[in-house]
């Protein structure tokens, strides 16, 4: 009879898993052992849990299938719940498996056992130990079904290794694989037409669309309601702007929104209607006055699957519950019933003036760039810029260099497809570089690019050997200020003394540097360094069309700026 281990992988493979991603210990050796030869499903071993987890995270997100990852126990899990967090926030469908001690030794409290379930629970939809090797294929069931339900998110299964190992019978269990129920559920009618009513009328509309618009597969229909209101089409701000809602060409996309309330107030001052679509409204970082970040005369149009999201910090003045696909869809066709002659001239017009502004914006970053590009170290515009020259279309980009990349590439219109950009939510450092190893085995026909920060890269620059280990071609560009700029640049804003005066403690990445070429060799991939604006275009472009992983560290200007800008 087969384990439950194997009925557990079995299940795992009838879902459509094809890798496991995992940094095995004596709690998991039954995974390890079934694993050897199985023809379905591949062990994808990491140094540590923090690149393990990421990697995870970046398969799921852009395969849309869940990301398997088995964890040591206890102390694996307490290495990944940093990025368990990342995953959270982004509602990343993951399936976070744990080995448990023997149950017939858990009255003892043994060596590394612990109460995974308590302390996973925070950062996960369900969480659960399996107790009977019977319940392994309704817990599986479960997992990848909950997982995958919106609003997504990962699960965690705690499975003790006699349960691992005990035999079953298959034919007194239920192998059924697990169904999801379509999400594509369409908001109330009713609710829509309110909606469109709201929308139709306003006198400057405007959308404020986030990373679930693509986890639900619906920018076409939110390109098609844009279009037919003529309306800007603005990005979540930066601390949570994880995938691209909008094609970064589009004469209506207006980029992200500021970081904090004064600016964010500020930039939506001009509208009286607000269609928000795939977002959370709002999650800031830092807390600044005034601290309501939407202007009081903005009325709400918000439309998420998740209900709980819908109100929580604003109130809307129209709610729509239901699939983001099906409700733009709707709209979309409901605008186009109910907008009179005059409003579908007004839209005309008013998208006519705002391509002018986006092309005008354009023009006037391309000269910014241009009075750069002969500094050095260079600056990270013009660092972004010989990026951006290199990136072909359909190339997926992973940022983890917030105060580096600033919305640079999108501001270009550099980013050739929406699905091909995953930017940093949660903000537990060292996610960058696994999610790129993840995002290119779901994309093995796509060039990967991650762009880091040395200070976050070093938090999971132990993924490298993985991606030697399986020659995982992703090029890594290290953007190298030797410093947590981020951190200066928040003291500042926070107004401490000695940071106004250009003293801070624990933030220089000196005496000694880090040398990322000699580190990424040690660790199988091939690195050069890079300082000429051409010479990084040319280095990006090679390695993205090579099949081999590289890693590039760029130096970059090291003045701190006194606040962060976005967009």
């Amino acid at each position: 009879m087969p384990t439950g281990i194997e009925i557990f992988l079995e299940m795992l493979a009838d879902a459509g898993v094809r890798y496991v991603f995992g940094n095995p210990g004596t709690t998991e050796l039954p995974l390890s052992d079934a694993l050897v030869d199985h023809p379905r499903i591949k062990y994808v071993l990491g140094l540590q849990e923090v690149p393990v987890m990421a990697m995870a995270d970046g398969y799921a997100m852009a395969s849309g299938t869940p990301g398997v990852v088995n964890l040591h126990i206890s102390c694996g899990l307490g290495n990944a719940m940093g990025m368990l967090y990342n995953a959270f926030r982004e509602g990343t469908p993951l399936i976070v498996t744990a080995g448990q001690t023997d149950r017939r030794l858990k009255f003892e409290e043994p060596i590394l056992w612990g109460d995974m379930v308590g302390v996973a629970r925070p950062w996960t939809k369900w969480a659960v130990e399996v107790d009977r090797v019977a319940d392994i294929p309704a817990a599986v069931r479960r997992a990848v079904q909950v997982a995958l339900s919106p609003p997504t998110g990962p699960v965690f299964l705690s499975l003790p290794l006699d349960v691992q190992m005990e035999p079953i019978d298959r034919d007194a269990v239920d192998l059924s694989p697990p169904r999801v129920p379509s999400r594509r559920v369409r908001p109330p009618i009713e609710a829509l037409r309110r909606a469109v009513e709201l929308l139709a009328s306003a006198r400057n509309p405007a959308i404020l669309a986030g990373s679930r618009v693509t986890e639900a597969d619906a920018v076409a229909e939110l390109i098609a309601v844009a279009e037919r209101l003529g309306v800007s089409v603005i990005a979540e701000s930066g601390t949570t702007h994880g995938r691209l809602p909008f094609p970064c060409d589009h004469p209506l996309y207006d980029v992200g929104l500021p970081l904090w309330s004064p600016e964010v107030r500020e930039r939506l001052n001009g509208y009286d209607v607000l269609l928000v679509v795939g977002m959370d409204l709002l999650r800031q970082y830092v807390y600044h006055e005034p601290s309501r970040a939407i202007p009081e005369h903005v009325r709400l149009v918000q439309l998420d699957e998740d209900s709980y999201q819908i109100g929580k910090n604003y109130p809307v003045e129209v709610g729509l519950v239901g699939d983001t696909k099906c409700g733009l869809a709707e709209i979309d066709r409901l605008l186009a019933e109910r907008m009179t002659e005059s409003q579908r001239v007004t839209a005309t017009r008013r998208a006519a003036a705002l391509a002018e502004q986006s092309r005008q914006r354009r023009v006037a970053l391309e000269q910014r760039i241009a009075g750069e590009r002969d500094l050095r170290p260079m600056t990270p515009l013009a660092t972004m810029a010989s990026i951006a020259r290199a990136l072909p279309k359909n190339a997926a980009v992973v940022e983890e260099a917030v105060t580096t990349t600033n919305t640079t590439l999108e501001r270009l219109g550099a980013l050739g497809t929406t699905d091909g950009y995953f930017g940093h939510r949660g903000w537990a450092l060292g996610w960058g570089l696994g999610v790129a190893i993840g995002a290119r085995l779901a994309w093995p026909e796509r060039p990967v690019l991650a762009v880091l920060g040395e200070g976050a890269a070093m938090y999971g620059i132990q993924g490298l050997w993985t991606a030697a280990r399986y020659r995982i071609p992703v090029t890594f560009v290290i953007c190298n200020n030797a410093q947590y700029q981020i951190l200066k640049i928040g003291a500042r804003g926070l107004n401490l003394p000695r940071a106004a005066a250009g003293e801070f403690l624990g933030m220089d990445l000196v005496e000694p540097e880090i040398d990322f070429v000699a580190l990424a060799k040690s660790l199988g991939v091939d690195a050069i360094r890079v300082a000429e604006p051409d010479e990084l275009s040319d280095a990006v472009a090679s390695s993205l069309a090579g099949d081999v992983p590289q890693l590039v560290d760029c130096p970059i200007q090291r003045a701190a700026p006194d606040r962060l800008q976005y967009g």
